[in-house]
C-alpha cells in the first residue's frame, strides 16, 4: 500500500472515531444532565399519588397508569392487523405489483409527522365516532402510527426464513397456513417480538398525537372500561403540560427521567428478548 493510501486510509478512520465519540459524548451527556436534573425530585409521593389542590400533593400515578393502559391498548388493536398484514404481503400476495403499492403506502405512512396523527384522529375518533378525549381514541391513533413499523419489522423477519422450511412443511403434507403457524411464525419470533417493544418506546414518547386525543386528564381512574372514555394525560403529555402550562421545571425533569429510564429498560427488554429467542 502506498504511503498516500495509507495517509488516505488513517484519515478516514480518524474521521469515523470522531464521529463515534461525538455521537456516544452526546447520548451519555443528555441522558446524564437529565438524570441530574430529574432523578433528585423522583420521589415516592411523586410515584404512588395524583395531583391534588385540597391535599397538596402533586403525583404521576394515574399518568403511569394510564400510559399502561395506553400501551396495553395499542398493541392488542396493532399486532394482528400488523402481523397479519405482514404474513399475508410475504406468503399469500401473489401480484407483486399490489405489495410495492401497500409497501410504498405503508413506508408514507411510516413518514408522516406524528402532529397530523393527532389532528386526524381527533376528527375521525374524538369528534366523528363521538369517542371523546381518552385511551380508545388515543390507543387507536397510536396504533396506526406504528403499524407500519410493526408490519416492516415482521415482514422483513418472514423474509429471512429459508423457503426450504415451507417447501419440506408442505412436502409433508402440512397446509399453508399450518406451515405460516407452526414453521415460519416461530423462526421470526425473535424480529415480532423486538419489533413489538421498540414499538411500545414510540408509545411511551408520544406526545403530540396524545394531545389532541388522550387529553391531558390526570385524575386517577383505575377502571380501564371508564378510563377509555376519560380524558387521560401520559407521561409525556404530562411532562409538556407541566412544563409548558404550570411552568414546573423540576417536575417536568422528574418525568424526563422516568421516561428515560423506562425507554433504556424497553431497549435492554428488546435485544434481550431477541438474543434469548435466536438462541431457542
Amino acid at each position: 500500500m502506498s504511503s498516500s493510501r495509507k495517509a488516505w486510509n488513517n484519515a478516514v478512520k480518524a474521521i469515523i472515531w470522531v464521529c463515534v465519540i461525538i455521537t456516544v459524548a452526546l447520548l451519555v451527556g443528555l441522558i446524564g444532565y437529565i438524570m441530574v436534573r430529574g432523578l433528585p425530585y423522583i420521589t415516592v409521593q411523586l410515584l404512588t399519588t395524583q395531583r391534588s389542590a385540597i391535599n397538596g400533593t402533586i403525583g404521576i400515578l394515574p399518568n403511569i397508569i394510564f400510559t399502561i393502559y395506553l400501551i396495553l391498548t395499542t398493541l392488542v388493536v396493532a399486532l394482528p392487523i400488523g402481523i397479519g398484514g405482514a404474513i399475508y404481503l410475504t406468503e399469500y400476495a401473489k401480484n407483486r405489483r399490489l405489495v410495492s403499492i401497500i409497501e410504498f403506502a405503508t413506508e408514507s405512512l411510516a413518514g408522516i409527522p406524528s402532529i397530523i396523527y393527532g389532528l386526524v384522529g381527533m376528527m375521525v375518533f374524538v369528534q366523528g365516532m363521538s369517542m371523546g378525549s381518552g385511551i380508545l381514541a388515543g390507543s387507536l391513533t397510536l396504533a396506526i402510527m406504528i403499524l407500519p413499523n410493526i408490519l416492516r419489522t415482521t415482514q422483513e423477519a418472514l423474509k429471512t426464513v429459508p423457503q426450504s422450511y415451507r417447501e419440506g412443511s408442505v412436502g409433508l403434507g402440512a397446509t399453508k397456513w399450518h406451515t405460516i403457524w407452526t414453521i415460519v411464525l416461530p423462526c421470526t419470533l425473535d424480529g415480532v417480538v423486538g419489533g413489538a417493544i421498540l414499538s411500545v418506546g414510540k408509545i411511551v414518547g408520544e406526545s403530540a398525537a396524545l394531545l389532541y386525543t388522550a387529553g391531558t386528564g390526570y385524575k386517577l381512574v383505575t377502571n380501564y372500561i371508564q378510563a377509555l372514555g376519560t380524558s387521560s394525560g401520559s407521561l409525556s403529555v404530562m411532562l409538556y403540560v407541566y412544563y409548558q402550562e404550570y411552568g414546573e421545571v423540576d417536575l417536568a425533569f422528574a418525568i424526563a427521567a422516568i421516561l428515560m429510564i423506562i425507554v433504556l429498560i424497553i431497549n435492554f427488554m428488546a435485544k434481550f428478548a431477541k438474543t434469548k429467542l435466536k438462541k431457542g
